[in-house]
């Protein structure tokens, strides 16, 4: 009997072994355990399809722009009033939509409800189609883009928490490349798409069911934000994960104590992107009337931009990874875009060079730029920043589209690329500003990537000595020795250090943060 049970107990599962299989889930698959390589490849996977649907349908207006104009009998200056009216609502509901992530709905309810505003939003601009009534076209455009950039801001949100790390670069790279697939396959598919159904309808009514069919795209990502929220709360649940662990609660005023770091990265990304999503919204008429290309060349060359980015940008993302240097990368992105305007607007050359060179600076620009937003914002606040970094974005855009096509009506293609070259002078200004500013303050934006980890490694083991002086002179005798292994924030420890000098706590701490500061001051 002793050696039966000495065998019995060599062959029972340890709580040790029990724990991980609970955590792997499905008795141990690795398709199942969301630390694994598959599980976390699958979760990308749906976070690219997330907004793939949504920018698909982001350009259908600029793939049609010349039959839009003729069906509808509307003028460029009408025209813009598509994409415009599309980034109106993002000033205001990329904040609300982030803070709502962080505070209220969650990132994955939030989620599936933007994207449900999409597929509306894309339904009724082609409903506003059929029915040849503009207005409607333009109020589904703004019900889009109340979902559509704010949709971005949870894919932001979404890669910075399962990736957050050294692959984080990569990620934002391939997320914006299935993106572009997006915008290319559009560029590609909807001319054939209207002249097959102009077989069947004509004039407006053409153009809506055209649409329609655009908007299926859409109803593909809903699912996928369906199937990532489970994902998601799936290794929540197994891993026992806590997304906020510093306990700390995003209030919307944190926005004015952002540093001035974030706002100067978010100046330089409206005045590049002003130069990159008008000039393709408008670039197939561009194409015809300079280069005298048929609406298939034209649609084929303005795509390219689109193309060279779905290509480019994990790779720049993964070389990112690799040598850092964030700062540097945008630096070069910017001058890589100004020569291919310059291009574009002063020569005759093969346009194909000039929009190539426009989506290698474009895919440079985004692998370095937003993963910066994660270095000098909390991770708490990610969902926040990245709605502010959205709607800054958007409000240039909505200004800039609108007088872009003033600019057409007026003045012509020229005087548009002039304009644009003047807006990627001001980023290109901004990135030197933002370099000369981090350089003084730690330089943490334009580090290498074996710098920024050993700087990663000190801060942590500095906020382990100061636990440690802390337990060292009793200050923390109600603290068990579980507590001590939980990581603790820059929040604990600020409040720590004010007990032992006999500060009092902010009177801008909300009712949680004054509990948790509470309990740390005892």
């Amino acid at each position: 009997m002793d050696n039966i049970s000495r065998v019995e107990s060599v062959n029972a599962p340890t709580s040790e072994d029990d724990s991980e299989q609970e955590q792997q889930g499905c008795g141990g698959s690795s398709c199942c355990n969301p630390k694994s390589c598959i599980y976390r490849f699958c979760g990308l996977v749906l976070m690219c399809l997330l907004g793939f649907g949504s920018y698909f349908c982001y350009d259908n207006p600029a793939a049609l722009q010349d039959n839009f104009m003729s069906d509808l009998k509307i003028n460029t200056s009408q025209f813009v009033y598509l994409y415009s009216w599309y980034s109106w609502p993002s000033v205001v509901f990329c904040v609300v939509g982030g803070f709502l992530m962080d505070r209220v709905f969650g990132i994955r309810l939030g989620t599936v409800l933007f994207a449900l505003l999409v597929v509306i939003g894309v339904s009724v601009v082609a409903l506003g189609a059929i029915l040849n009534k503009f207005w409607l076209m333009v109020a589904g455009r703004f019900i889009f883009g109340i979902g559509g950039e704010t949709l971005a801001v949870a894919q932001n949100t979404y890669a910075v928490l399962w990736f957050k790390g050294k692959e984080l670069n990569m990620v934002f790279g391939l997320q914006m490349s299935f993106a572009r697939v997006g915008s290319t396959v559009n560029f590609s598919v909807m001319e054939p798409i209207y002249r097959w159904v102009s077989k069947y309808y004509d004039g407006y009514t053409c153009t809506g069911v055209v649409l329609f069919l655009a908007s299926i795209t859409t109803v593909v990502s809903l699912l996928s934000t369906i199937i990532l929220a489970w994902m998601d709360r799936r290794a929540e649940r197994l891993l026992k994960r806590r997304d906020n662990q510093s306990g700390e609660v995003v209030r919307i005023t944190d926005i004015k104590d952002f540093p001035l770091s974030f706002w100067m990265i978010a100046l330089a990304c409206v005045a590049y992107y002003v130069a990159i999503f008008p000039f393709i919204a408008l670039g197939k008429v561009f194409f015809i009337r300079k280069f005298n290309m048929t609406p298939d060349e034209a649609n084929t060359v303005n795509s390219i931009v689109y193309t060279i980015s779905a290509v480019s940008s994990p790779l720049f993302g993964i070389v990112v990874d690799k040598l850092g240097r964030n700062l540097i990368c945008c630096f070069v992105s910017i001058l890589v875009t100004i020569a291919s305007h310059a291009i574009l607007a002063f020569t005759f050359m093969n346009p194909f060079f000039g929009t190539s060179l426009m989506g290698l600076g474009y895919s440079m620009l985004a692998s370095g730029l937003w993963p910066m937003v994660s270095m000098v914002i909390p991770e708490h606040q990610l969902g926040t920043a990245y709605g502010v970094m959205q709607a800054v974005q958007n409000l240039g855009l909505a200004l800039i589209t609108l007088l872009c096509g003033i600019i057409v009506d007026n003045g012509g293609y020229l005087m548009l690329e002039v304009f644009f070259l003047a807006c990627l002078c001001i980023a290109l200004v901004t990135i030197v500003v933002i370099y000369l500013y981090d350089s003084n303050h730690g330089g943490v934006l334009n580090m290498s990537a074996v710098d920024r980890e050993v700087y990663e490694k000190n801060r942590i083991s500095a906020e382990d000595l100061e636990r440690e002086k802390l337990v060292a002179a009793g200050s923390m005798s109600d603290i068990t020795p579980q507590d001590l292994l939980q990581p603790h924030s820059d929040f604990h420890i600020r409040n720590r250090y004010l007990s032992r000098i006999g500060a009092n706590l902010p009177s801008h701490y909300s009712e949680n943060q004054k509990g948790l500061a509470y309990r740390a001051l005892r």
